[in-house]
Order: C-alpha cells, then structure tokens, then sequence
C-alpha cells in the first residue's frame, strides 16, 4: 500500500516509516500540509498528523476532502472530544489518538482502504424515497431537487442504508459496512456522521432511529 506519512516529529516519523516498510508498505514522509495537499492523488492513504508547522491538519483534510475521497486515517495527539468530533465530520475515514500499538494502527489502515475500495465499486441504483434522490453509482444526493453536499464517509452510511430502503439495519451492521469492522470503528464516530447526515438532509422522517437496534431509511411504499 502506498502510504502517504504526513508528521513533522522527527522520531515518530522514523518508527513509523520504518514499521510500515516492515510490514510490506511504500511509505513517504512530508512535514508540511502544503507537500500533502501537492502529492496526496499518488496515494492510497494518507496518514495525517493535526499539528503541523504550516497548517492545522483539521484544514489539511478540509480542503483534500474537496477534491478527494483518498482514504484519510488522522494520527494525532489530539484526544479531546471536539478534535476527534470535527476530525470525522471534515471526512475523516477513521481517528487514532497517539501513542497507537502498531497492530491496531495496521489494522484500522486495511480496514479503511478495503472499504473505500468496496464502496467506490460501480453501483447501479438511484434510491428515492420522498423529495430525495440518492445516486449510488455518481455518490451525489439531492434533496427537493437541491444537491446535497456530504462528507466521504456520511454518504457512505447512507448508502449503506439505502442499500436496505425500508428495512431496520443494525448499528453493528453499519460500522461493519462501512469502517470494516465494528470493533475498529471509532467511539461514537457513526453517533457523529448520522448527526450530522440528518442535518444536511433536513427530512426529519427519512432516518429513522430504531430504540436499541439500529436505524431504518424510509421507502415510498414504508
């Protein structure tokens, strides 16, 4: 995997260079947001750093989720809630707070890429429930003729119910489809993107939370 290393520390730089090279990947390493915003289209990944000397890595991801869907897994040491909660919201495909274990460092980055690749795979469909029209192969949603702007990883989770208009999925199944695995998923990462789909939405009855299972999007004959 080509993985573009985005850390302006020195030391965990290296130790991450040299793990990833261990375990069979083709990483570069850029200090600054400027070198990641050049060269992040030759990449599969990005592994992005907040605290950089030229930009706030926040806006880093900002402006690459305008232009990109690259998979962007954010590598910080930024724990507080409302770094990790704009991290996701901005499009980040998954958030690590330093120090990570190598293992699940490793694992979260096949998680992220399996599921970028699985859900940019052709799809054939356009969901309509209502005034909202969703377009699973172009990826655009539309509402009352309007288009809709979503993050890489809102869209997602409403493809994913889309994909089962009308019937309950669980929360389980949802992390699962979308972050690979639901143990890998962040703490309330799926809490976070479904907030904020169902404001960009603004159809208060197309999702629907399910108490204690999951959630359901609407279907014309539901």
């Amino acid at each position: 995997m080509r993985v573009l290393l985005v850390e302006d520390d020195d030391g965990v730089a290296g130790a991450l260079v040299e793990a990833l090279e261990a375990n069979d990947h083709r990483p570069r390493r850029v200090t600054r947001g400027a070198d990641a915003l050049l060269s992040h289209r030759e990449f599969d990944l990005l592994l992005l750093d907040l605290g950089l000397p030229d930009a706030d890595g926040l806006e880093v991801l900002r402006k690459i989720r305008k232009v990109s869907p690259v998979p962007v897994l954010v590598l910080t040491a930024r724990g507080d809630e409302r770094s990790i909660v704009r991290g996701l919201r901005l499009g980040a495909d998954d958030y690590l707070v330093k120090p990570v274990r190598l293992g699940e460092l490793l694992a979260r980055m096949d998680a992220v890429v399996r599921r970028s690749a699985a859900l940019s795979g052709p799809r054939e469909r356009v969901v309509r429930v209502g005034d909202a029209e969703i377009d699973l192969e172009g990826r655009r949603v539309a509402v009352a003729g309007a288009e809709v702007a979503l993050t890489a990883k809102e869209f997602d989770v409403l493809a994913a119910l889309a994909g089962r208009a009308g019937t309950a999925v669980s929360r389980q199944q949802l992390m699962d489809e979308v972050w690979g695995d639901a143990y890998l998923a962040v703490s309330r990462s799926l809490d976070v993107h479904l907030a904020g789909l169902r404001a960009k939405l603004g159809r208060p009855g197309l999702i629907t939370t399910v108490r204690g299972f999951g959630y359901r999007l609407a279907s014309d004959g539901v």
